[in-house]
C-alpha cells in the first residue's frame, strides 16, 4: 500500500482535553461500540462504525485514564484520578456503583464472564471486584512491584496481567494462586499491553519497541523498532497481518506484522497519540490524542465513491444506523424531541 494514499479519517470532537484510552466492544446484535477515556473526566461512547457520539458518563471528578465495555457492550467501567472506579449502565448512562480506591486508578478491565473488575493503578495493588455483589471487599492480588499502569486478563479469566509505570516488564499472575507465574521482560516500562481477539498474542509497546508475545507459553515471538518512542500499539484481529502504533511523533503508523516494513503513515492529530485501538473486525482503527480528539482511520484505500462521503460527512447508510442506535438506547442523554442534547460535542465526522 503506497504510504501516501490513505482515505481520510472520521474525526470525532467532544472531548476539551486529552484523550488517553480507547476500548472498542464486541460487534454485538446492535453493531459495535467504542468508548472514550479523557483527562477532561468525562468518558464517551460512539458507534464504533460511524464515530458517531451516543452519550457522555457523567460523574468523574478528576481525569479518567482507562475505560472498557464488557462482552456485550451492556456496561462500561472507568478508572480516573479521582480514586475511583466506575460501573456504568451502557444503555442509559446511568451509574451503577462507585469502587472507591486510596489513591490514583490506572486501568480496569472486565472478566470475559463480564462477572469481575479487574483495577489498578498507584496504590501497587490490583482489585478484582465481584460485580454480582459490588458492596462485598475486592479480592486482592500480591502487591505489584511498581505503580499499575495497564490490565488486562487472559486464559478464560484464570491469568491476569499487569504493566507498570516505573519499571520495564509485563507480569502475569495465576488467580488460583494469586502469585506471577511469568514476567514479560522488557528494558522500558510497558505503556500498552493487548490480548489479541484470538488469545495468541499479547501486544506490547515499550518506548521505541513493539513485542509481540506467545500469549500460552510466554515466549517472544516477534520484535520490531519503531521510528520513534510509541506508547500503544494494536494488532490486526481478524488476519493478524498488520499491526498499528502510535506515540510522540503524532503520527498513526502501519506496519506489516510478518516483516516490520513500514505499510503505511497518518498524518492528522496536532499533538502525541496516547492510544490505538483496532475495531473487532479490522476494517477501521482508531486513535486518540493530545489534541482532544479520536481519529478512526479506514484499514484500506476506500474506493473514490466512499472516500468521499467518508470526508465529508456520515454516509446515509451511517446515518440510518445511527439512528437506530439513538433509539434502542432512548434516554440516555436524549432529548424529549429525539435529538442529542450536545450536538456541538458529537462527533464531526
Amino acid at each position: 500500500m503506497d504510504k501516501k494514499k490513505v482515505a481520510a479519517p472520521l474525526v470525532c470532537h467532544g472531548h476539551s482535553r486529552p484523550v488517553v484510552d480507547l476500548w472498542y466492544s464486541p460487534v454485538t446484535p446492535d453493531g459495535f461500540f467504542l468508548i472514550s477515556a479523557s483527562k477532561d473526566s468525562t468518558p464517551m461512547l460512539r458507534n464504533g462504525e460511524t464515530g458517531d457520539w451516543i452519550g457522555t458518563f457523567e460523574g468523574h471528578k478528576g481525569a479518567v485514564w482507562s475505560c472498557c465495555l464488557d462482552v456485550n457492550a451492556l456496561r462500561a467501567a472507568s478508572g480516573s484520578a479521582d480514586f475511583t472506579a466506575k460501573l456504568w449502565d451502557a444503555l442509559t448512562g446511568d451509574e451503577l456503583h462507585s469502587f472507591e480506591h486510596k489513591h490514583i486508578v490506572r486501568a480496569c478491565a472486565f472478566s470475559e464472564d463480564t462477572h469481575l473488575l479487574l483495577t489498578g493503578g498507584v496504590e501497587k495493588i490490583l482489585r478484582i471486584f465481584d460485580l454480582n455483589r459490588p458492596d462485598a471487599p475486592p479480592r486482592e492480588v500480591d502487591k505489584s512491584p511498581g505503580s499499575v499502569r495497564t490490565v488486562a486478563w487472559l486464559h478464560s479469566d484464570q491469568t491476569i496481567l499487569s504493566s507498570c509505570s516505573d519499571i520495564g516488564g509485563v507480569r502475569l499472575w495465576d488467580l488460583r494462586s494469586g502469585n506471577i507465574v511469568q514476567t514479560l521482560e522488557t528494558k522500558s516500562p510497558v505503556t500498552s499491553a493487548e490480548v489479541s481477539q484470538d488469545g495468541r498474542y499479547i501486544t506490547t509497546a515499550d518506548g521505541s519497541t513493539v513485542k509481540f508475545w506467545d500469549a500460552n507459553h510466554f515466549g517472544l515471538v516477534k520484535s520490531y523498532d519503531m521510528p520513534c518512542n510509541v506508547e500503544s500499539a494494536s494488532l490486526e484481529p481478524k488476519l493478524g497481518n498488520k499491526f498499528i502504533a502510535g506515540g510522540e511523533d503524532l503520527w498513526v503508523h502501519v506496519f506489516d506484522f510478518h516483516t516490520g516494513e513500514e505499510i503505511g503513515c497518518n498524518k492528522g492529530h496536532h499533538g502525541p497519540v496516547h492510544c490505538v485501538r483496532f475495531s473487532p473486525g479490522g476494517e477501521s482503527y482508531a486513535s486518540g490524542s493530545e489534541d482532544g480528539t479520536i481519529r478512526i482511520w479506514q484499514t484500506g484505500p476506500l474506493p473514490l465513491s466512499e472516500n468521499d462521503a467518508s470526508a465529508n460527512g456520515v454516509t446515509e447508510k451511517s446515518k440510518v444506523a445511527a439512528d437506530e442506535v439513538a433509539h434502542k438506547i432512548e434516554g440516555f442523554h436524549i432529548d424529549k424531541e429525539g435529538k442529542a442534547e450536545d450536538t456541538e460535542n458529537a462527533a464531526d465526522a
